[in-house]
């Protein structure tokens, strides 16, 4: 009987411990809440009168307790264990970041070596975002031009950065 006993207690504090998880709760925050309510119990039993419904009254003073360390967390700021924190890093890593630079110098030195004409309306229309109405219009020139020249430009970087 004892052994019952003791194993229908362990699903009970299993089960509250369980809610307050899901509640946000860590796993050592939820122990202490537990025995923390378990205490209450006992003591209100030895010094009141003995509860009807105990499992309710443990899992009703646990939330309440857990809505307590909430508040006082709050005011305090947030806190949280170091061992439970993922950190990642989304940086790039130090070689992406030197090679992303040698191929924008790379990319810099083939804009550099297209025409005048070719280099403009591609920078007007890839880094000045202009439409090639816009840029036809800026420049003078028709529509099917500008579209040759985009054309030119991106087929010379394109061989210009092959391997980059």
């Amino acid at each position: 009987m004892a052994t019952r006993l003791a194993k229908d207690w362990q699903d009970i504090l299993s089960q509250v411990r369980g809610v307050l998880r899901r509640r946000g709760q860590t796993k050592h925050e939820a122990e202490d809440l537990v025995q923390e309510a378990w205490l209450r119990l006992v003591r209100y039993e030895e010094e009141h009168q003995s509860v009807e419904r105990p499992e309710a009254f443990l899992m009703r003073t646990a939330l309440n307790l857990s809505i307590d360390a909430y508040r006082t967390g709050v005011g305090r700021g947030e806190h949280v264990l170091v061992e439970e924190v993922v950190l990642v890093d989304t940086a790039p890593s130090t070689e992406s970041v030197v090679l992303a630079r040698e191929r924008m110098a790379r990319l810099a030195l083939g804009v550099s070596r297209l025409s005048e004409r070719t280099r403009e309306v591609f920078m007007a229309c890839r880094i000045d975002g202009l439409s090639q109405v816009e840029i036809a219009k800026l420049h003078g020139i028709s529509v099917t031009t500008v579209n040759e020249h985009l054309a030119k430009a991106t087929l010379r970087l394109t061989d210009w950065m092959e391997g980059w």
